[in-house]
């Protein structure tokens, strides 16, 4: 009888197992995931030069902790060109860098307040 019962509980546990796991989220509050910027962490910089026949943009920057990157000056891919037409060099800003297909690429910007 101890076997069967040993059985029965496995067998419950290994069956209920990929439903727990199935979501991810579970017991997460999602709700700040609506906030701007609430998933990454935004940075901030000083454009220093604009190139708009690369399709990049220079940008002195401070820590970007998502990419483990200390305060340096560095050049960005950025992830809309059209954006390039609204930087000036001087312009602070508000950013949020990451790799694309292996360049670090300016996916979100503000101007800074």
């Amino acid at each position: 009888m101890k076997s069967l019962t040993l059985i029965l509980v496995t067998l419950l546990a290994v069956c209920t197992t990929p439903a727990i796991a199935a979501d991810p989220h579970a017991g997460h509050d999602m709700g700040a995931m609506d906030k701007p910027g609430a998933a990454e962490q935004m940075s901030e910089g000083t454009i220093k030069k604009v190139d708009k026949a690369a399709g990049k943009v220079t940008i002195n920057h401070g820590p970007l902790a998502k990419l483990q990157m200390p305060p340096m000056t560095m050049v960005f891919r950025v992830k809309d060109p059209a954006w390039l037409d609204q930087m000036k060099p001087g312009d602070k800003i508000r950013f949020v860098a990451d790799k694309v297909d292996g360049a670090i690429t300016v996916v979100d910007y503000h101007p800074a307040n």
